[in-house]
């Protein structure tokens, strides 16, 4: 009998472990959400994160904080996430560079997008547009096209970071056109838009929610999908522009770190959808040019299928363009 303790004494222990998480679960969230978001404020992932988050801490009586951990195209806020304690109390806004893009570009990257992280929601898609700079000569795409063929080294693109999906749109562009021309690194699209603005960069590849807002104060040549965007009539599709190979539509996306308990999960997941669901939520998305994804795209496991699509889709093209993380 005096053999049986200790064995009894182990499967009580694990009974109860057993039991944290279910009641952990009932109880959550007790107390304040962290949400990182890899990029500095003011980016496009950075005003998507607040508004949906802004909805979330209602529905979920707690509020959550967003932390902006920018550096490195985002992989060091995605780190940061990925090695959080899996008790829902830290999730990340993700993109298409940081949750995709990132394995073909850091050949040493320190987390897996598609195995260290718990897809939560894909929260929106962001169209993709190539804004210059009021003074810049060109005044259409095949214009601009032309110049930066004639003399690449003149003229230099800014982007959120080596891996952003700013950087990465610029270089698909600049490969689909064999212009390889000089790229400025920031912490963010906003501190590249604002170079933009200041006329410190002669364009930028990026997203609608960026882009949308400064529509007057800026040259924008295409956006890259196949049909006009309802709130920006007077932009041209890549396909109107002359170029119809550029289609390029961002995402973002929350997640959890691996291990973080499905009743968790689904908890944040249907308070996601209810921010998606939201009248005034939908209305600011989409006065930004954003897409939101339909019922059967706002599940976990779409979300995990398509990070999976996501880097089997980029891959290849960061592969062929000789894009590596640092040059």
């Amino acid at each position: 009998m005096k053999r049986l303790l200790p064995t009894l004494a182990l499967m009580g222990a694990s009974l109860a472990a057993g039991l944290v998480a279910p009641a952990a679960a009932q109880t959550y969230p007790a107390r304040p959400i962290t949400m990182i978001v890899p990029f500095a404020a003011g980016g496009t992932t950075d005003i998507i994160a607040r508004i949906v988050a802004e909805h979330m801490s209602r529905t979920l009586g707690q509020s959550i904080v967003v932390e902006n951990v920018a550096g490195a195209g985002g992989t060091t806020g995605s780190l940061r996430a990925a090695r959080a304690t899996p008790d829902g109390y830290t999730i990340i806004m993700g993109n298409m560079g940081t949750h995709s893009a990132s394995v073909g570009l850091y050949p040493n990257l320190a987390y897996d997008p598609r195995t260290d992280f718990e897809p939560i929601m894909n929260a929106s898609g962001t169209p993709m547009m190539i804004a210059a700079h009021k003074d810049f000569p060109a005044n259409t795409l095949q214009e601009m096209i032309a110049l930066i063929r004639a003399n690449p080294s003149r003229y230099n693109y800014g982007h959120g970071g080596v891996g952003s999906t700013s950087h990465l749109t610029c270089v698909f562009f600049h490969h689909l056109v064999g212009a390889p021309v000089q790229h400025v690194p920031f912490r963010g699209s906003g501190p590249a838009l604002a170079a933009l603005l200041g006329k410190q960069l002669d364009y930028v590849c990026d997203q609608t929610v960026t882009i949308v807002p400064q529509l007057s104060n800026l040259k924008t040549y295409v956006v890259a999908t196949p049909s006009r965007l309802a709130v920006a009539q007077d932009v041209p599709t890549s396909a109107e522009g002359g170029l119809a190979a550029f289609q390029v539509v961002g995402w973002n996306a929350m997640f959890a770190p691996k291990g973080t308990p499905r009743e968790i999960v689904d908890r944040l997941n249907a308070a996601g959808r209810a921010a998606l669901a939201d009248e005034s939520v939908r209305k600011r998305l989409l006065e930004l040019g954003c897409e939101i994804p339909d019922a059967a795209g706002q599940t976990p496991e779409a979300l995990g299928a398509h990070v999976r699509a996501e880097v089997d889709k980029w891959t290849p093209v960061i592969k062929a363009a000789g894009v590596v993380a640092g040059n």
